[in-house]
């Protein structure tokens, strides 16, 4: 498989500390033409800034992922949006709400949401959506913020998608991309397989949350952006169409979501 856009990668990971120059210089030569890094915290998204200042192929999204909510104020968001500035970042992202964890409390994920949404908006910058068990409130939310004060309009993607076809279109009418990633080759997971398969081919990404969700049949090793051609594989199947075709549009759909 050639020409990769893996459109939801963390190699930040400290599981990637062992090896991470060696695995990032041998992507594109395993089939990948581009890759983005997204942000869990400010920490976390200067190094993914940093990363992508060493690899041409790579790209940076900087955000405050549900997990860390509980810091995210006005200062950090100031210092959000200076790292938003940066060149080689082309997104907003990973933002959102997850109530499966709640690490930290739920009003507080919903405040750091609808305060990077609206930064988004006014940097016109595509985000990166994180929605674990919180559909209804992730929905609410991205319905309020959805066009700024210059006319603008929110744009941007629902990463590692679990919801039902009815959600899906709902997502859709906003102009959301959809991101699907190993979780469709695995046994147990039929409706993102489902999902995937009706999604409008124009509004389909393909990602690999990279070290995590590897696909079958290689679970329990480390991902990484080239197993892609694993869920390729899956849903180009299951849409009665050819993988690298696939691969080839979503990598399109994904340039011109972030505008590369």
């Amino acid at each position: 498989m050639t020409n990769i856009f893996d459109t939801h990668a963390h190699y930040t990971d400290s599981r990637f500390d062992p090896d991470r120059a060696k695995v990032l210089q041998n992507l594109p030569g395993r089939g990948v033409a581009l890759a983005l890094c997204c942000g869990t915290s400010l920490p976390d998204s200067r190094a993914a800034l940093a990363l992508a200042g060493e690899h041409p192929f790579l790209y940076a999204a900087c955000g405050v992922h549900p997990h860390e909510a509980a810091g995210f104020g006005a200062q950090e968001a100031e210092e959000l949006r200076a790292l938003l500035r940066d060149p080689r970042c082309v997104a907003l992202g990973e933002i959102g709400l997850d109530y499966h964890y709640d690490f930290s409390p739920r009003e507080q994920q919903r405040e750091a949401f609808r305060r990077q949404l609206a930064l988004a908006l006014a940097l016109n910058l595509p985000v990166v959506v994180h929605d674990r068990e919180a559909h209804e409130d992730a929905l609410l939310a991205l319905r309020e913020a959805k066009t700024g004060a210059a006319g603008q309009s929110l744009r941007g993607v629902m990463h590692c998608f679990s919801g039902s076809w009815e959600l899906a279109q709902d997502i859709l009418k906003l102009g959301f991309y959809l991101g699907f990633g190993g979780a469709v080759t695995f046994k147990n997971a039929r409706k993102p397989l489902a999902v995937a398969a009706l999604c409008p081919l124009d509004r389909l990404l393909l990602e690999t949350d990279a070290p995590y969700m590897t696909p079958e049949p290689c679970r329990g090793q480390r991902c990484e952006s080239p197993h892609i051609a694993l869920t390729a594989e899956k849903i180009a199947a299951a849409r009665g169409m050819d993988a690298q075709e696939l691969t080839d549009i979503c990598n399109e759909n994904g340039r011109r979501l972030f505008q590369l």
